[in-house]
């Protein structure tokens, strides 16, 4: 009897075990490496947590691994390791490395045409939709935290200067001569800029016409060359040099490390990524009140300009586990049922209004609209004005950038401009030194993914 008993309790036990809040543990298991820091980052952990909580067949697991490029190295090495994530977050310049990557990585419209999952990708901004995209149209990755590069400017330091503060500089001319009013009147650093490569030579060239590199930045295959010496390119970074040396702009440091300099209320102007936005309403002394907010400067005299500005940002890739590993049909349906639920308008919208980055989706921009938000947050919808801009026709050299090997090519550009700006070379020198030393590790990507 005794016996009976305990058998009786261990069945009871097992019953309540299996009726359980633990049968979440049946859940499919997906790993996200994202590359995002605070406050954004706490953000992209809470999708996926709100992913979590719509459904009990699927567990994303959203952690941090670092920098974009510590998260792409950790993704590629996790690889070879047989232990990569399910989805890793890649930043844009990644795109054409990630593309190369074999099979490393299953492309969306494979992904969704085995799991049968639809994602409407005609909604989505064409400049968004191309960058991600092959020439076909067939997407490779999922966009996401998409943004461009825009101007923030502080309207108090305007103020001290006498400058009015709702009106930003418009060009580059523009720009310096607030710049030098500002020293005037005792600012110790007018201008500064995030993401240098990315705002002064990426940004500059699509919005001047100007191509980075041949064969369409190289959408049109691997044989692409910079052409970053070009005489327009090469006047601008003279311009920066002139200002350094004037104190009308400082160096903030290589990718986001010149974000601080404005959102401490240190730097008056700065040219960021629109995703900025969240931290500077934040933190900036004064908050939204004192965030100006407007399109990048263009030179008026070169002809054509300004066109409209390239995308920034990260977009989700689905990944293998390893070189012989593909993922289950389980696996793969989970990736595919989160991409579907970030592709909901409602949830474009709530990051984009939380965050700054752009409205991926155009249902979630027209519903900004509608519900009163750029009216409420004037400014709000400057980067996707400056992505329309120029009536949104895209060129060769303004829809983005496909060169293998381009997180080291802006390495490379960083340290040639660091250079000059320290005295130690011409512009022209600088951009000629990029120029040769970046199209080395393009001729090296090249052999090893020929054919590959």
């Amino acid at each position: 009897m005794h016996r009976r008993s305990l058998l009786a309790g261990a069945a009871l036990a097992l019953t309540a075990i299996a009726a359980s809040p633990a049968v979440a543990q049946q859940r499919v298991q997906i790993e996200f490496w994202h590359g995002l820091t605070q406050p954004l980052g706490g953000m992209l952990e809470q999708i996926a947590a709100d992913f979590n909580a719509s459904q009990d067949r699927f567990q994303v697991n959203a952690s941090f691994r670092g920098s974009y490029p510590e998260t792409m190295a950790a993704a590629i090495a996790a690889f070879r390791a047989g232990t990569a994530p399910h989805i890793v977050q890649m930043f844009e310049v990644g795109t054409g490395t990630m593309m190369a990557a074999g099979r490393a990585i299953k492309p969306v419209h494979e992904l969704l045409a085995e799991t049968g999952v639809s994602i409407d990708f005609s909604d989505y901004l064409p400049a968004v939709r191309g960058y991600y995209s092959l020439g076909d149209g067939r997407m490779m990755s999922m966009p996401f935290n998409s943004s461009t590069a825009i101007m923030f400017y502080n309207k108090e330091h305007f103020r001290r200067a006498g400058l009015d503060p709702e009106k930003a500089p418009a060009t580059w001319p523009e720009l310096r001569a607030v710049a030098q009013k500002l020293r005037a009147a005792g600012l110790a650093c007018p201008f500064t800029t995030a993401w240098p490569t990315w705002t002064q030579i990426e940004q500059f060239s699509a919005i001047h016409n100007l191509p980075l590199a041949t064969l369409d930045n190289g959408f049109g295959g691997l044989g692409a060359e910079l052409r970053v010496n070009n005489p327009t390119l090469v006047r601008h970074i003279n311009t920066l040099v002139e200002m350094g040396r004037e104190g009308t702009f400082r160096w903030g440091g290589r990718d986001g490390a010149g974000d601080a300099l404005f959102a401490s209320g240190e730097c008056s102007i700065i040219h960021a990524s629109s995703g900025a936005r969240a931290r500077f309403v934040r933190e900036l002394p004064g908050g939204l009140a004192n965030l100006g907010v407007a399109m990048l400067p263009f030179y008026p005299d070169v002809e054509g300009a300004p066109l409209n500005s390239i995308i920034g940002g990260a977009s989700f890739w689905a990944m293998n586990r390893g070189p012989n590993a593909p993922r289950s049909a389980d696996e793969l349906r989970a990736v595919a049922e989160f991409f579907r639920y970030i592709s909901r308008p409602e949830v474009a919208l709530k990051w984009h209004k939380d965050t700054g980055f752009l409205p991926v989706r155009l249902a979630a921009f027209e519903a900004a609209k509608a519900e009163g938000f750029y009216t409420q947050n004037p400014g709000a919808d400057i980067p996707i004005q400056q992505l329309l801009r120029g009536g949104g026709q895209m060129t060769g050299n303004s829809r983005g950038i496909r060169l293998g090997g381009f997180v080291e090519i802006r390495v490379i550009m960083q340290e040639e401009i660091e250079r000059a700006l320290q005295g130690q070379q011409t512009a022209q020198a600088a951009m000629d030194n990029a120029v040769q030393r970046g199209n080395v590790v393009l001729r090296n990507f090249e052999r090893a993914n020929r054919g590959g």
